[in-house]
């Protein structure tokens, strides 16, 4: 049996390396240059060919637009379903069509095919001036900038203004979050949320290491030992009401998978696997992760299959608790 075993999965890559010799797969990040999902794409195109048997090139794309809509749209409409395109999705996205009743009824999240995801990781809202903690932002007014639909710059403002009932004030309309990020330095606004605290590290160190950022709460499943050190309280401390916590849980467990990459649907189950295999063997490709090192980007990657698992559960939530999520990301 072992031995037929070891003949298919040969033969695959004998296919796989025919296939894929000579070709090019193109990466879109569903976001602007310079931010945490470009990082990390390019990161990961940088490795991932080697993996793939036939060594193909991989070529990044940005396509920013309606929180990473754009990208969606095309990965799901456009792009080849050979195993040659894959995307960098916002989690949030993934999780528009439960959510928001306004999203383009053709995108079926359960009907994507996952490749897998390189971080399941921590949120935090944070700012430049104005609140300097969480309880400052009780009482105090303070500006938060976000992109669009589905980002979590925009929806983790909301929810969290919801159910704490925080001052914010949200701010709409910047292309990304290296927009954001300029917007706080020229005063424009004071904050953001939903910021991963990997794209933190990576995206302005010198903040942190300045003493220039306040980080107000973290937003996780669990707490993050480097924020809880630093004294960031989590979320749930401040949300009293239950019906409220279940419904943060929903939105919140998206950062299961929290830099998602998917191929189009219905690209063959074998490519698929080449795929998913590829990517698993770059998050634990040495050069890889010392490449994010040097970036300061997190690994924490969770298999295709497990992502897949992980978006059905979410789309079986009980009608109660998604209609209260509902309520808690409309402006």
């Amino acid at each position: 049996m072992m031995a037929v075993t070891a003949a298919l999965a040969t033969t695959s890559k004998i296919r796989a390396a025919d296939f894929y010799a000579g070709k090019t797969i193109e990466m879109i990040v569903g976001s602007d240059v310079g931010g945490g999902y470009d990082i990390y794409t390019r990161a990961i195109a940088r490795h991932m060919g080697r993996h793939i048997p036939g060594n193909p090139t991989i070529v990044v794309r940005n396509m920013p637009g309606a929180g990473s809509g754009r990208a969606a749209a095309y990965i799901t409409a456009v792009a080849a379903k050979d195993g040659t395109a894959i995307a960098a999705l916002f989690p949030g996205l993934i999780l528009s069509p439960l959510l928001d009743d306004r999203v383009d009824a053709s995108l079926d999240p359960t009907r994507l095919s996952y490749v897998g995801t390189a971080d399941s990781g921590t949120r935090v809202c944070a700012t430049l001036q104005g609140a300097k903690t969480f309880n400052d932002a009780l009482r105090d007014k303070t500006r938060m900038g976000a992109t669009a639909l589905g980002a979590s710059t925009r929806d983790y403002v909301l929810f969290t203004k919801k159910t704490t009932g925080a001052k914010f004030d949200l701010v709409m309309g910047y292309k990304g979050s290296a927009d954001i990020l300029l917007a706080m330095e020229r005063g424009e606004i004071d904050g953001l949320c939903g910021w991963d605290w990997s794209s933190v590290k990576s995206q302005r160190p010198d903040w942190l290491r300045d003493g220039k950022l306040n980080v107000l709460v973290q937003i996780g499943f669990k707490p993050d030992a480097e924020l809880t050190a630093l004294g960031v309280p989590p979320l749930w401390r401040y949300i009293a009401n239950e019906e409220d916590r279940k419904a943060v849980e929903l939105v919140v467990s998206q950062q299961m998978f929290q830099r998602p990459y998917v191929a189009p649907p219905g690209v063959p189950a074998e490519r698929l696997g080449v795929l998913r295999s590829a990517f698993d063997a770059t998050m634990k490709d040495p050069a890889f992760l010392h490449d994010a090192q040097k970036l300061r980007i997190e690994v924490n990657p969770l298999a295709g299959a497990e992502v897949e698992g992980l978006v059905a559960q979410i789309f079986a939530t009980p009608k109660g608790t998604v209609d209260r999520a509902k309520e808690i990301l409309k402006p």
